[in-house]
């Protein structure tokens, strides 16, 4: 380990750098060890729980995180920062797929706003929420959703739990056992020697922060400014791209951003194609 690299703290100091940060936020933990931060507040989102919100957890390890599709989140104390948030969201239940693109701009635009500027356009958004450090994947989120115990009889009345997994270090031995390029933010540290002033809290509070912005704006406006900020991160945007559903190959196109229901827009020889979000993954097509 570089003597760039981030390192996490003790779950007690975690808690007080982050309820110093986040005085919003009602309900703060970070335990050495749970399943699922996201499994923990979906269930405490389904008690009787008169805790309100928002509220965040974090684990430095989980035995059983999640990632998108049913994926297991594989991690190693000290290697990840991992941890989830719960907030209230009014929207009608058709919106909610929306969701996670959502969250995976405002991650991304929260972690840019850290960057010097010139490092911003580096750290980039996989839809529907992967963020990559150029081609390397650096971190991945699972959005959920569910209706509270204690929510009134309105439908639109929902919780949405975020869980986001960023890469602190191991990038190598990552990028070996999956046999794809994966970064991590000490490989960024080395780069942008600025970020050493960035404790993993304070990554945790600015996406945090982040999200709970989002998830208000979107309560109170919608989301019809979502294509134009997905615009600004996208990391597909042009490409030449293959549609893949349990690894067979459904369409190719040229990706053309997202609309308003933050579904993948594609071009090809028959139009406009539109791609709805948890149906499939995206890869970048082979050259020819």
């Amino acid at each position: 380990m570089s003597e760039h690299a981030p390192s996490l703290t003790s779950p007690s100091r975690m808690v007080s750098q982050l309820r110093q940060a986040l005085p919003q936020f009602r309900r703060i933990e970070w335990v050495d060890r749970t399943d699922s931060t996201n499994a923990d507040l979906l269930q405490w989102a389904r008690e009787d729980n008169p805790s309100l919100r928002p509220w965040l957890r974090g684990a430095h390890l989980q035995d059983r995180g999640r990632g998108r599709a049913g994926r297991t989140w594989k991690n190693r104390e000290g290697a990840h920062l991992m941890f989830s948030c719960a907030f209230d969201i009014f929207v009608p239940p058709q919106a909610l797929a929306t969701l996670s693109p959502l969250c995976g701009v405002a991650t991304c635009e929260a972690l840019r706003s850290l960057l010097p500027e010139r490092h911003r356009v580096a750290l980039k958004l996989k839809w529907p929420n992967d963020l990559l450090w150029y081609d390397a994947k650096l971190a991945g989120i699972l959005t959920e959703v569910t209706r509270a115990s204690t929510a009134p009889e309105s439908k639109d009345h929902h919780v949405v739990v975020i869980g986001i997994g960023l890469n602190l270090n191991d990038a190598q031995s990552l990028s070996e056992s999956l046999q794809r390029p994966v970064a991590d933010w000490e490989s960024i540290s080395n780069e942008c020697v600025e970020m050493l002033a960035h404790r993993p809290a304070d990554l945790v509070a600015a996406m945090a922060a982040g999200l709970y912005t989002a998830m208000n704006e979107a309560t109170a406006y919608g989301f019809a400014s979502l294509p134009e900020r997905f615009s600004q991160v996208d990391a597909l945007l042009g490409q030449n791209i293959n549609i893949v559903h349990n690894d067979k190959i459904l369409q190719t196109g040229i990706a053309q951003g997202i609309n308003a229901q933050g579904q993948l827009m594609m071009r090809n020889a028959l139009g406009t194609q539109v791609v709805s979000v948890g149906e499939v993954s995206v890869r970048p097509s082979a050259p020819r």
